[in-house]
C-alpha cells in the first residue's frame, strides 16, 4: 500500500471534523539557504571590511572616462568654488547674478527661485548683503567624469550642526563648465 492509496483510505474513513493522522513518508532536511532570495541564515564568520575612507584622488575611479590629473584637479577646483557659491547663493548670502555665466538657463531660474524662496521666509531680500546667522561650509566635493563633456558632482554641505547633500551635474557648453542639473537633499 502507498501513502497516496494510505491517506485516501484513510479520508474516506473520517468523518467530518475528525483529526486524520498523516503518515511521514520522509523527512525534509532544513537548509541554510531559504526561499526565492536565497538567503544565506548561517553565521558569518570572515572578519568584516575595514571602512575606506576618501582620500584626494580617490573619486578617479569613480569615472566612466578616465581623465588626466591635471585636468581633474582644475576642474575639481572650479566645481568646489562653484559649490560653495550655490549654496551661499540659496541661503541668501550672494546674489544669483554671480553664477550667471557658470549655469544654464533652468538653473540659474531654479536658483533664483530658492534664494527668493527662503529670503522671504527669514523676512529678507536675496543676496541683499544680510549675512546668515549660521553660514554653510563646503565640507567635501567628490565628482565623477561620465564623459568628455561632462561630469556629476556630490557636495557634502554643512550649516552649524546639520549636513545637506548637494548633487550637480556640470558640462562643457561653449567651452566653459557650466551647471546643468541641480538637486539639494
Amino acid at each position: 500500500m502507498t501513502p497516496s492509496t494510505l491517506l485516501d483510505s484513510r479520508a474516506v474513513d473520517a468523518s467530518p471534523g475528525s483529526v486524520v493522522p498523516l503518515p511521514v513518508v520522509h523527512a525534509t532536511p532544513t537548509a541554510s539557504v531559504q526561499g526565492t532570495l536565497a538567503l544565506d541564515l548561517g553565521p558569518r564568520l570572515d572578519p568584516p571590511e575595514p571602512e575606506i575612507r576618501a582620500r584626494p584622488g580617490d573619486s578617479a575611479r569613480l569615472d566612466v572616462v578616465r581623465v588626466d590629473l591635471v585636468r581633474r584637479r582644475r576642474f575639481e577646483q572650479h566645481a568646489a568654488r562653484i559649490g560653495a557659491a550655490l549654496v551661499e547663493i540659496v541661503g541668501g548670502d550672494r546674489p544669483v547674478s554671480q553664477v550667471l555665466r557658470w549655469t544654464t538657463p533652468e538653473v540659474y531660474q531654479d536658483l533664483a527661485r530658492r534664494a527668493h524662496l527662503v529670503a522671504t521666509t527669514a523676512g529678507r531680500v536675496p543676496g541683499g548683503g544680510d549675512v546668515q546667522q549660521v553660514r554653510p561650509h563646503l565640507v567635501a566635493a567628490h565628482s565623477s567624469f561620465v564623459s568628455e563633456r561632462c561630469a556629476e558632482v556630490s557636495l557634502h554641505v554643512r550649516y552649524g550642526q546639520r549636513s545637506r547633500a548637494v548633487a550637480a551635474r556640470f558640462e562643457l557648453i561653449r567651452d566653459r563648465w557650466q551647471v546643468s542639473a541641480l538637486e539639494f537633499a
